[in-house]
Formats: C-alpha cells, structure tokens, sequence
C-alpha cells in the first residue's frame, strides 16, 4: 500500500486526540480529520468517482482543505490544488486541461468556480469549513482504509505558474509526495510530534502542501493556518500557538523582520524557520536570525520536484546566500550552455536534477516533458553556480536574465545590494528596453515606512558599490511590489514607468 494517505491512517492511529489543524479556535485531532476525510471519500464514491479520476481544489488555507485533500486521496483520486483568485476563465483551463470530475470550490470563489465550469464535465460542489453538506454531496460510506495504489501512481497534478505559455499540470507521484515529505520531516527541518507548524503558505501551492500539511500528517505534527498571510497576525499566532517551525517565502520575513509588532511580542517558541520560493536576500537571514534568535535555512525546489531539491540542513553549518546542499535521494548538477557538466568553481550553469522527487511528467504533455526531462535530469530554468563543498548558489533565472550591450547582468547580483539600503524594503530588478545597448537595468522599489526615497540617491548607492555596467540606470519607487498567492514578487508584472 503506497497510498499517500496511509500516512494519515497510521498518524491517527498512533495519536488520536492530539490537535492536528487549527485555525483560530476551530480544532480537528487526528482522529477527527481522519473521520472527516473518510467521510468525504465514501461521499465522492459515491458521487461516481472512479479511481484516478481528478478532483479539483479552489480552498484558502482552511481545515476543509486537508479533509478533502486526503479524502480525494483515500478514494483513490487525483488532487487537481487550484489557485483561489483564478478567474472563471482561467478556471475553464485547469477543468478542461485536467479533466477534473468534482471540484470543492469555497463560498467566497464559487461564482467563479461555476463560471468556469459551464461547458465543461465537471461538477462543482460548495465546501463548508470542514467540507461539502450532505445537501451539496450524496452520503456514501466512509472510506478509512485508503484505495491501493502503486507509488508511481499520480496523486496531485500541480499547475504551474505558466511565465511561459500556459500552464503545465506538473504530475506528482505518491512516492514523490510522500518521499519529499519525509525528506523535509526527518532530514531537512527535523520535525517531530510535539511541533507546531505555522501554515501560512498556501496549501495548494507545493511548498505549503508538503513542507506544511503533508509533513505534519506523516509527523502528527500540529498546523496552525492563516487563510491569508499578514505579518502582524503571523506574529500573534506565534506567540499564541506556540509555533516551532515557521516556513515561509522571502517577503514573509521582510514584512514580520519590519512589523511595527516585533519588539513586543514572544517568539521564543521559534527553534526552526525555513525559507523557499525565491532567493532571500542575505541582509533579510542576517537580520532576521539577530532580531528573532532563530536559525533560518535557505532551500530551493520547484512543483517539479515535489518541491525540495536542496537545502541548509539543521545538523550541517549553513552557507548564508546559498540554497545548501542536494537532500538525500536527489542528486544535482550544472550544465553549461554547450550541454557539457560544469564543475565546482568553475563558473556557472543550469540546474540540473534527478532523484524520487521528480515529477512522473507533464499531464497530457509529453513533449514538453520530453523536453524538461531530455535524459533523466529535470532542466530547472535556474542560473547557478556550485563551490567545493557542494553548496549551490542561484544566480537568476535563465530567462531573467539581462544582456546589456553583450555583458551578462544577473538581477539577483544588483538586488543583493539594493537591499543593503537602508530606505529599501523591497525591490526587483528587471530588464528593460534600450535604443543602442538592447536591455538596460532597471530596479523597482518599495521603501521602509517614513523613509525618504530618493532614487537618484539609490541610484547611486548601487553605482558606487558594483560594476559599472550592472548598476540600475532607471530606478521607480511602487507603493508595494507584485506578488503571486505565496508572496513571491512576480516580475513579469513589473514594467518600468513611460518616460
């Protein structure tokens, strides 16, 4: 039996009156998210879902989420997480692409969710805190025991942000899930029962799924939710829940490291804080550890590798500014434009990876999985360079980087400094067009509350401190930078002002 939600079973077995989901004063144990999600899986058999059928997911970060989610997996199903501020056209996509059977679609997007299934086969059903009434969902019988299924069998189709075309459904395997789950549990962030997780990342997104719901499950972790992350309210149910481990994207920290509420309220309960989604400047960790006396491991991974491919690890001395090392049962390399491995010190080149956390494929897209996966390495997109000691450090993104009059501009270089300002909070540096030189670098910024924001004097900050041709000619200052539902900034939606 390899179904990922054996995991589940065993953990309410062994403790079922431990709190296992909370979210403010609502309180499920082990025992009571089991019997909900079983409850759910007899309902959807008997609905009609067959085994492997898809079963879409338009939840914040609510207790229904993980009594659907397992309650999917129980039935045998395949968990299609949908991002909740998807438009009904958008929504039509994921219906189609996946062919999704059900969709569990919250109050407050369902006028979005039914837009978006007209025309298609897919029934979309509303969802209460803990799950669909008995009006909305036929009472079936309840399902404990979890449908078999093989390890390589597809459990979660996981959307990606399509930065390039449409969205690709990223096929995660049980085994992927459950390996990368316990990689992060026992390897990575050494969680164990008596933890309390902060879960204020999306669980529909890979990091908050894995890191936080799945990895409390195979743990019997307790996981606190924010619906919609706030740094004051992050901060509140620290010290009120007695949250031990905090995962989080970089803006996470930038905002609590900066909350008017930081000297004042107790976070001593903190022993692990673990940091993904983009790369977290080195003066936001060095900061953050000081003020909060708490060790921050910098990782990396993508929904393609379920998502953990590195990391600092808890029993090794981290590397500040690098994404640690390759986690047991995955493996990772450069390659060089010319396609040939580059070495350690030796410059820099793509990501590379292979290992148990790889995605079987693209759902119903084997040429581009073909092409992300040509020989058994998953092509990351991602920039990189790598020391002796195996530790990898991102450079960008291939695809940002900048090209000014022939000279290769890495964006995170110029950030790194731009985030040594004192009147910076936040920035992005992005390319932007130019009559002579082809691209030229700009930097948007947002600023610390009561700070001047002069840009000429930002400009030059930058100018004095890196290579000339790396500094940002064009600099603009925005009330708040954009981001995508995990607080990653998006730069594809930053354009510099008309002139």
């Amino acid at each position: 039996m390899t179904n990922l939600a054996s995991n589940l079973v065993a953990t309410a077995l062994a403790h079922p009156d431990k709190v296992a989901i909370k979210l403010d004063d609502a309180e499920l144990t082990w025992q009571q998210l089991h019997g909900l999600a079983a409850k759910a899986a007899g309902a959807l058999r008997a609905a009609g879902l067959q085994t492997g059928d898809r079963v879409s997911l338009i939840l914040p970060n609510v207790p229904a989420f993980p009594v659907l989610f397992y309650g999917t997996l129980l039935a045998g199903g395949i968990v299609v997480p949908m991002n909740p501020l998807l438009k009904a056209q958008e929504i039509e996509y994921f219906y189609t692409d996946s062919g999704a059977k059900f969709s569990f679609a919250w109050g407050d997007f369902l006028a979005e969710a039914r837009g978006g299934a007209e025309g298609t086969e897919t029934t979309v059903i509303a969802s209460g805190p803990v799950g669909p009434s008995e009006e909305d969902l036929p009472a079936g019988e309840a399902i404990g025991a979890p449908v078999e299924r093989d390890g390589n069998d597809t459990a979660v189709i996981l959307y990606t942000s399509g930065t390039t075309g449409r969205p690709k459904g990223a096929e995660l395997t049980h085994d992927n899930l459950d390996l990368n789950a316990k990689r992060s549990a026992e390897d990575i962030i050494g969680i164990r029962s008596d933890d309390v997780i902060m879960g204020c990342l999306p669980l529909f997104h890979v990091f908050g799924l894995t890191c936080g719901l799945n990895t409390a499950v195979r743990t019997g972790a307790c996981l606190t939710l924010i619906p919609r992350f706030d740094p004051g309210k992050a901060l509140e149910v620290i010290a009120r829940d007695h949250v031990t481990v905090f995962e989080g994207v970089p803006t996470m920290y930038g905002a609590m490291l900066h909350h008017p509420d930081v000297t004042s309220t107790d976070t001593s309960s903190l022993r692990t804080c673990v940091s993904g989604g983009s790369s977290l400047p080195e003066q936001t960790l060095t900061e953050f550890e000081e003020t909060f006396k708490v060790r921050l491991l910098e990782g990396y991974g993508l929904s393609e590798t379920s998502p953990v491919a590195s990391f600092n690890m808890l029993d090794q001395p981290s590397k500040p500014g690098t994404i640690g090392r390759a986690i047991p049962g995955c493996e990772m390399k450069l390659i060089g434009e010319d396609g040939e491995d580059v070495a350690a010190g030796a410059g820099v080149g793509e990501i590379a990876i292979r290992g148990d956390n790889i995605m079987k494929g693209y759902w119903n897209k084997p040429e581009a999985t073909a092409t992300a996966i040509p020989d058994g390495w998953f092509r990351s997109g991602d920039i990189a360079s790598v020391d002796d000691d195996g530790f990898y450090t991102i450079v960008d993104r291939k695809k940002d980087l900048i090209i000014r009059g022939g000279m290769n501009i890495y964006p995170r270089e110029v950030e790194e400094v731009l985030y040594t300002h004192p009147d910076v909070l936040e920035c992005a540096v992005v390319g932007v067009p130019h009559p002579e030189m082809g691209e030229d670098v700009g930097a948007a910024v947002s600023l610390r509350e009561g700070a001047a924001g002069d840009v000429d004097e930002i400009r030059q900050y930058v100018k004095d401190r890196i290579a000339s041709y790396k500094y940002p000619r064009t600099v603009w200052v925005l009330d708040e930078l954009p981001k995508g539902p995990t607080g990653k900034i998006l730069k594809r939606e930053i354009h510099a002002p008309s002139a």
